[in-house]
Parts: structure tokens; sequence; C-alpha cells
């Protein structure tokens, strides 16, 4: 598929590993750690993501005149709209109950990651309208495969704005992060909150330890395959009472751990007798700490803010990360001086149509996560006398 330039072709690559661990990290860089080749490699070799999961990879890749590639999207035909964390069940429900059917689509996505990042991935050295010609590409797609829609999720803010001049529908989200400004530690990080908050974090932290509950941070070659079966029953457990079905078996975790050792941050509780309870798993980036799953075999107050955020936060100011960001979901960590922050999505629709009434909801849609942002940020336990920036993300209305 050429991009109208003669200078790029387009094509689609059925497994990251048509392209090659080091022509993808090429344009992927070092910054993510969620666009690598290693993280991506391991969700197809462990079966995470698979035709028979409903993760067909069908990634974009942009060849130079010469045959090397400089740019690649990841991309995967699905059959369902599980494991994307922005939801359009009543999208497809609506466009099923008129007639069409809104599976396969298309998704440019991290699988199971609600991490923002870049999904235009172009080489540094890449020929100049590489990333528009990527862009055009995908809004190609649909009509060439015979799909509905196509959804780039959890993008750059850079990116929704250049897909939203093609003609992409644009999308807003909302999640939480934490913002370091410069804190030596996490007191004077609490320095910072108003004397009620700093009280109830500290009786937090003190309370989540009440039980004899001990916490350790592993990292790198400290993380073994016994740490890892104790992580996988916590994850297990999680999605076994809350959705039915683990996206990620056994396997990816110790693929994972093989991978990327490097960038991983295991914070693991172990009981009294010192049997491990609970744990948060996190992968960090060049300036951010990302938080990606928590699960526990049994129930201890405060835990879970101790191991998911208020460790997250002595990791980051530790190694003098930028932020936190926690996942999806989660209002309660406002209260734990997460800023309410904004999430980008692009969809394009081929239903001439359909794609209308979206465009006409997502502007509603647009207000109310605005207004929302708006009232969690009156919430932030800072200091009243605190000049505070405004949030990250948050300030496209």
């Amino acid at each position: 598929m050429p991009d109208g330039s003669q200078t790029l072709t387009l094509v689609t690559a059925a497994s990251i590993h048509d392209i090659g661990a080091t022509a993808w990290d090429a344009v992927a860089g070092t910054d993510d750690p969620f666009v690598g080749f290693p993280f991506l490699s391991a969700l197809e070799d462990s079966g995470a993501v698979t035709p028979k999961r409903g993760w067909l990879p069908r990634h974009l890749v942009a060849r130079d005149a010469g045959g090397d590639v400089v740019g690649c999207v990841p991309l995967y035909l699905k059959s369902h709209s599980y494991g994307e964390y922005v939801f359009d069940w009543a999208w497809a429900d609506a466009y099923e109950r008129g007639g069409g059917r809104y599976y396969p689509k298309l998704q440019a996505a991290v699988p199971f990651t609600p991490v923002t990042g870049r999904r235009l991935l172009v080489r540094p050295d890449a020929p100049a309208g590489t990333t528009e010609a990527l862009a055009t590409g995908l809004a190609r797609l649909p009509d060439s495969l015979g799909v509905s829609s196509l959804h780039v999720t959890f993008t750059s803010e850079a990116e929704w704005a250049r897909l939203g001049t093609l003609g992409f529908l644009q999308r807003i989200g909302l999640q939480f992060h934490w913002h370091n400004r410069g804190y030596d530690d996490f007191e004077s990080f609490l320095g910072d909150l108003a004397a009620r908050k700093r009280k109830t974090i500290r009786k937090e932290r003190r309370a989540a330890l009440e039980d004899g509950i001990g916490i350790e941070t592993l990292t790198g070659a400290t993380i073994e395959e016994h740490h890892w079966d104790a992580f996988y029953s916590f994850y297990r457990d999680t999605h076994d009472r809350k959705w039915g079905q683990a996206y990620l078996n056994r396997r990816f975790f110790s693929l994972l751990g093989e991978r990327l050792r490097h960038r991983i941050v295991l914070i693991l509780a172990r009981s009294a007798a010192g049997q491990p309870v609970a744990g948060a798993l996190n992968l960090s980036g060049r300036d951010a700490l990302f938080g990606r799953y928590w699960g526990c075999l049994e129930s201890h107050r405060f835990l879970h803010f101790e191991a998911c955020y208020y460790r997250a936060i002595d990791y980051a100011i530790t190694h003098g990360l930028a932020r936190v960001e926690a996942g999806a979901q989660g209002p309660q960590k406002v209260q734990r001086g997460y800023r309410p922050v904004q999430t980008f999505s692009a969809h394009w629709i081929a239903d001439a149509g359909f794609r209308d009434a979206l465009e006409r909801y997502l502007a509603q849609e647009r207000a109310a996560v605005l207004a929302e942002i708006d009232h969690h940020a009156e919430a932030l336990p800072f200091r009243s006398d605190l000049a505070e920036p405004l949030n990250p993300g948050a300030t496209t209305r």
C-alpha cells in the first residue's frame, strides 16, 4: 500500500517477529517499556495475544525505498472489546441494533495496558512525512480490510490532535497520576499536603503494617521464578473475583522477567509468618513509574494503598522519576496526592451516519469528562497556599 509519495510503502505484519527486534526497537525507542519489542513480543509468545483470544496482530509497517523499516503501529484485529480500558460496548450494541456488524474491528494499542504513549512509532531518521503516512494509512485500513472501525487508544496528545485533523473522532478519558515536585523523600512530599491529609496518610501507612506485614521492593535479578509464582496467584485471585477471566497467563510473567528485568519494580508483601500475601507490579520508564497489576490473597487494612500508591511514590522520589501513573480508575487516589489528568483516544468510523451520531455524543462526553477532572482537582489534598501547576494532560478544553 504506497503512501502516495511513492517513497514509503505500508504493509501489515501478522506478528511482531515478522518485523524483528532490532527494526521494531529502532522505531519504538527506549523511553516507553510498553511499546518496545520485549513487552509486545512477550504478549504474543506467551499466547496472551493470539487469534484464539480475539487479538490478531496486524501491525502496520512503513518501509522506505530501500525496504528498511522506518515506522510501525502496534495494531490488532479484534473480535471483542475486552482488555482495552476505553469502553465501546455501547457503540457496538448500537451499531449492531442498527443492522451493522461491529466486529471485527482494528485496535492500535498496547493490549491490556491503559498507559499513554506513542502509537505512531517513527525512527528518528525516517523520511519526512513518515508519521503522516502512518496516520493516513490507518484511516484507509478499515475500508481495505472491510471492518467497521479503527481505534487508537491511550495515544499521546500530539498524535490525538494530528489524527483529529484527518477525521478521526476524538475522545478523552480520565486517570490519576502523581507528580514529583523535586521531593527529597516521602516526608517532603507530605509537607506539601494539608495537615489533616498528612496525618491521615501517616496513619494509613502505619496501619498497613500492623498485622506484622513486611514489604520489600524487588527489582532486576532479585526477582526469581518463585516471586512470579506468588504474584501470579495474586493476579489470578483479583481477576477471578472481579472479571472472571485473566487476560495474562503465567508464562507471560516469566517472559516479562526475562526480557524486561531491568524495568520491573515488584512490591511484595509478606505475612508475619513470611508467606507472600499481596503484590503490586510496576514497570519503570525514562521518567515515570507505571503501576500495572495488584492482587492479594489476604485482606489487610490499607495494604493496597501502601503497596500500590505510597511505595510507588517512594520509589519515584528515590530514583528521580517525574511521575507515577497508577493505571485505570480510582478516584480514591486523589486523597493520596494523585492528580486527575486526561487520556486520549482517536476513532475512525467507516459508516458516515454512525460516525455523525458518535461525533455528537463525544462532544457531550468530552465536556462531562473535563467537568469531572475539575471536580477531582478541587478535592486534591495539597495546602491551600501552595501554588500548583496545571495538571499535565488536563489543559485541553
